[in-house]
């Protein structure tokens, strides 16, 4: 049996023994049962499903409860309901995704047919988030399940009550062979990342994914990374000024900011940057006319977090930069930042070099086009672009003269719900794409299988090599 390489000293040696003991199960199992059928397939998506919909209220009050505050429709629309949606595609689809595809075969090898068959990889380990703790962690399990896998989750340990209800709903649905879930702290996440997984699927920072992908080269594990960046939306000057504010403030505001894809920094026509600045705290009052008690806006997840979100903000504004925000007084005290946008921040800040990850844009001032894709492609490859525009040859400039993991077009956000079509980084933003079918490819092994016709015509050219065979080494050059 594939085992682990020793395990790290800093996890306790009664966790790490139990984590050790799961991944042992789990994998003996895979290998047991190497394909289940589309009915299991179909039952294990079920039960998913099910475990949602009759605890989907405590799950929304146990990740409020992680953040201090988290608005109840953003777990619903923006992680349950896409991870049920997931689920109903899944199954839609599923026994055609299941079927061999037949390919062709080269008339040098006739007769014959060949076909790839869609395969288990065995145990899938996933490594979720904090930002969006239910929708990272059983939207890749509905993947894993569809393409037949068992799976392994280690949920974040910022969201400790989540994680431990999570725990306790799987233990009760599912038996520990099909799928389970791992609690603890760093330690712990180091340990499970250097488990010889199948595959390894991680959604966090860029810091943490060169760590996790490290661990899983020791066991030549394939990876999956969802990471980040600083992800840019262009506003084009035929776009209606307003309407663009108010769309990227919808997209820019939501979970408080901390979203792998939210608008990291605007870049807007520099006659505009002002207007523009003040339009979107404008859509940012209406859509949040309170902050500090108000339940619709998200607290951000930690103090640790709120700080350097509060710091970066103070950068910029001792630097000379313009803030303007909407509605803070009071929210520092229940660990909100307010609606936030800066004009003119420093270019080596804090709030133009990271991830912000909360609820500040900086707007950037452009003459051109070309200038525009000059500072996007200055930087590392985003995880998402988005442009407004609705002239054809802009848009076109922007997705063939910049490259980023997806795009929305005159929107924020959307792509990433799409089950229809992958969601992934590029570079620093990640390594492969998953949802819908090609989830499905991704935890899935295509397997080639090539059958022998009636005849082998290799066969009959020797050796001993004669001339049959420069005849037909001939042809076969000519023909190429």
């Amino acid at each position: 049996m594939n085992k682990a390489a020793p395990l790290p000293t800093l996890a306790g040696t009664s966790e790490a023994a139990e984590v050790q003991r799961l991944f042992d199960l789990q994998h003996a199992a895979s290998r047991g049962e190497l394909a289940p059928t589309l009915d299991k397939r179909k039952e294990r998506l079920d039960k998913v499903r099910t475990m949602m919909l009759e605890n989907q209220d405590a799950i929304i009050a146990a990740v409020s409860a992680d953040f201090g505050n988290r608005c109840a429709y953003e777990t619903r629309l923006l992680e349950i309901s896409i991870v049920l949606g997931g689920i109903r595609h899944a199954r839609k689809h599923l026994r055609r995704w299941m079927r061999p595809e037949h390919r062709h075969v080269d008339i040098a090898f006739q007769p014959a047919s060949a076909w790839v068959r869609y395969e288990p990889l065995g145990v899938i380990g996933i490594i979720a988030p904090w930002n969006y703790p239910v929708l990272l962690a059983l939207g890749p399990l509905v993947d894993a399940f569809a393409a037949g896998n068992r799976a392994m989750i280690k949920p974040s340990e910022l969201t400790p009550r989540y994680s431990e209800l999570l725990q306790r709903l799987i233990a009760a649905t599912f038996d520990e062979a099909e799928a389970t879930v791992v609690t603890g702290g760093p330690e712990i996440a180091q340990q499970f990342s250097g488990l010889p997984f199948d595959h390894l699927i991680f959604t966090g920072s860029t810091q943490v994914g060169r760590l996790v992908m490290k661990a899983a080269a020791a066991n030549l594990t394939p990876v999956t990374l969802e990471l980040g960046g600083k992800s840019p939306v262009i506003v084009a000057p035929d776009f209606p000024l307003d309407k663009a504010a108010s769309s990227i403030a919808f997209g820019k505001f939501l979970n408080a900011g901390q979203t792998c894809i939210a608008p990291d920094y605007a870049l807007v026509p520099k006659a505009q940057v002002e207007p523009f600045a003040r339009a979107v705290i404008a859509a940012a009052a209406q859509a949040f006319p309170a902050i500090a008690g108000n339940s619709d806006y998200t607290s951000i997840v930690s103090q640790r977090h709120f700080d350097r979100l509060a710091g970066a903000i103070e950068e910029a504004r001792a630097a000379g930069a313009t803030v303007l925000s909407h509605g803070d007084a009071g929210a520092a005290a229940v660990r909100k930042i307010a609606p936030t946008v800066v004009i003119g921040a420093p270019a080596g800040s804090l709030l133009m070099t990271e991830e912000i990850f909360g609820p500040v844009l900086p707007i950037v001032g452009y003459d051109s086009l070309d200038e525009v894709l000059a500072i996007i492609n200055g930087r590392d490859r985003p995880l998402a672009l988005y442009c407004y525009t609705h002239d054809r040859a802009t848009r076109d400039k922007v997705l063939d003269g910049a490259i980023s993991g997806g795009v929305t077009l005159n929107g924020t956000l959307l792509h990433a719900g799409q089950d229809s079509v992958p969601f992934g980084g590029v570079g620093p933003s990640g390594i492969g794409g998953y949802h819908g079918h090609d989830g499905f490819l991704r935890f899935s092994h295509t397997r080639s299988v090539l059958k022998i016709g009636f005849i082998n015509v290799f066969e009959k050219l020797g050796p001993p090599w004669g001339e049959l065979a420069r005849r037909t080494a001939g042809f076969l050059a000519w023909r190429h």
